[in-house]
């Protein structure tokens, strides 16, 4: 039955997302306090944002709007984060950043008007947020542990998943830059095909490693100087095509040598200045295949 959602992976059809256009809120006039590298450019924002869904849309994938002002959160615009769609539904997330919170509740009643029941909501002293959440298949999620998802988010999420009958596996995370930095799991990975993931070996667990190795998968490596400029972070769009953000030449190559189409955006205010890449700037609502 086609009933307009469900994404529990990162590779098939993107069939159908959901986005939220920069507002007078991401153009934060406080940038360090978002742990921004700069104040972020609305007019150059827009137009960059605009550019970057007509990639999707030229894709073939069903572009949705999150319409609701979210006028103390300059995050909002990265909508992956504050839940993720099931088979079954959307979970709502906890974020693990404080100043998100919030966005849970704006996202779910934007699902809702779209016909997408509500499945689970974290509560509690539980934090999880959906860069740290990567489907390794449609069976099988990988949870990552860090600075924005806990253990009781962990607990929590692995109980929603058994109603799936879905598979959780944790991921420890690094410390890397510490609580105030921005490092997700798919900081340093990508799922973009069939057992195929764009990655940054030197922040990838060892033991998540060989666990992707067993499963079959081959890994696209990203060089240390694309690293700073999000090369890791790709979105497929189909299983032999994906976005990513312009200016990692040396990832785009070795993605074009693997057979896949690669599109890319410039993301100087809605990317680069805010860390977030083209899978932040998404929520999947339906991928198929």
């Amino acid at each position: 039955m086609n009933q307009g959602y469900g994404s529990q992976n990162m590779a098939g059809h993107l069939r159908r997302v959901l986005v939220k256009r920069p507002d007078s809120a991401f153009a934060v006039s406080d940038a360090a306090r978002w742990h921004y590298t700069g104040r972020p450019n609305l007019e150059i924002a827009l137009k960059e944002h605009c550019r970057f869904v007509e990639l999707l849309d030229r894709a073939g994938t069903e572009v949705v709007y999150h319409e609701e002002p979210q006028p103390k959160r300059a995050d909002a615009i990265y909508v992956h984060d504050p839940a993720f769609v099931t088979d079954k539904g959307a979970i709502l997330l906890h974020m693990g950043k404080l100043l998100r919170r919030g966005e849970e509740e704006a996202i779910g009643r934007r699902f809702e008007s779209l016909g997408i029941p509500i499945f689970y909501k974290l509560d509690g002293d539980a934090i999880a947020e959906g860069g740290d959440l990567l489907w390794i298949d449609h069976d099988t999620l990988a949870v990552g542990q860090g600075f924005r998802t806990n253990g009781e988010g962990l607990r929590q999420l692995t109980l929603a998943m058994r109603a799936l009958e879905v598979k959780v596996i944790p991921v420890p995370l690094p410390y890397f830059q510490g609580p105030d930095a921005c490092l997700h799991l798919m900081s340093f990975i990508s799922i973009i095909g069939e057992k195929i993931a764009v990655v940054y070996p030197s922040l990838m667990p060892i033991p998540f490693w060989q666990e992707l190795r067993n499963r079959g998968f081959s890994f696209v490596e990203v060089a240390d100087e694309e690293f700073p400029t999000m090369a890791a972070n790709v979105l497929s769009l189909t299983p032999t095509s994906c976005v990513m953000l312009a200016g990692n030449p040396i990832t785009k190559r070795r993605l074009e040598q693997v057979g896949f189409k690669v599109l890319t955006y410039v993301g100087n205010e809605i990317s680069l200045k805010a860390e977030g890449g083209p899978t932040c700037l998404t929520r999947p609502i339906l991928r198929t295949g």
